[in-house]
């Protein structure tokens, strides 16, 4: 015969069962509820990750063009700067490239760039070291326009007619035009120098100019 069971009853082994079937089940909710948590995280992990991924992307796609538009802008300055020194700009080479320790908005610098080479472009009146060139420039159209007049009256003296008494007179007008000659001259000299015809250097030369005609006409009678 079998012994009766005397450390435990049955309503024990029943009650402990339960206990047993009760913290599995509390157990398995907790696990249950903590997989949903860890699946709610990862998922709001991987919302925002691809929120950054699309950020990233836009800020990649604006550094691009921007990029390209500092560039750009780079380029035509650059170009805009060798066309203003000329010859000199030989010497300048390939655009260089970013420094690494920049800093700041590239676009204010292009900007500030810009506002120094407008400057630079606009021309300045002829320093008063050019005086003896412009004095030069109004003496040599008065030659000039002198020489082509005492050709023109030869040429009436020679032919005779018509010609002896019209082209002496187009001999004064053509000598008279001689400062505006010098004038023209003076003009391609500040225009090498990137400078402009102020009142000034228009005075010298005219002044030199008409002195001059004055004397060729006195000393051609």
């Amino acid at each position: 015969m079998n012994e009766p069971v005397t450390s435990e009853t049955y309503a024990a082994q029943l009650r402990r069962l339960a206990e047993l079937t009760e913290r599995v089940r509390v157990q398995r909710a907790e696990a249950h509820t903590w997989h949903a948590q860890q699946c709610a995280a990862a998922d709001r992990a991987v919302a925002e990750a691809e929120e950054d991924l699309r950020y990233a992307e836009q800020e990649v796609v604006a550094a691009r063009e921007l990029v390209e538009r500092v560039d750009a802008e780079a380029a035509h300055l650059w170009q805009q700067l060798r066309l203003r020194l000329g010859s000199g700009a030989r010497r300048l080479g390939d655009p260089p490239g970013p420094a690494r320790d920049a800093s700041g908005d590239p676009l204010l610098l292009l900007h500030g760039a810009r506002g120094l080479l407008d400057r630079a472009r606009q021309p300045g009146e002829l320093p008063a070291s050019a005086n003896p060139l412009l004095v030069l420039c109004g003496i040599v159209g008065a030659v000039a326009m002198f020489a082509v007049g005492a050709g023109a009256r030869a040429a009436g003296a020679r032919y005779g007619g018509d010609l002896a008494v019209g082209l002496p007179v187009l001999a004064l007008v053509v000598t008279l035009l001689g400062p505006l000659l010098g004038l023209a001259l003076a003009r391609q000299l500040a225009d090498r120098r990137h400078a402009v015809l102020a009142p000034r250097p228009v005075t010298i030369v005219l002044v030199a100019g008409l002195v001059t005609t004055a004397l060729l006409l006195v000393l051609g009678r």
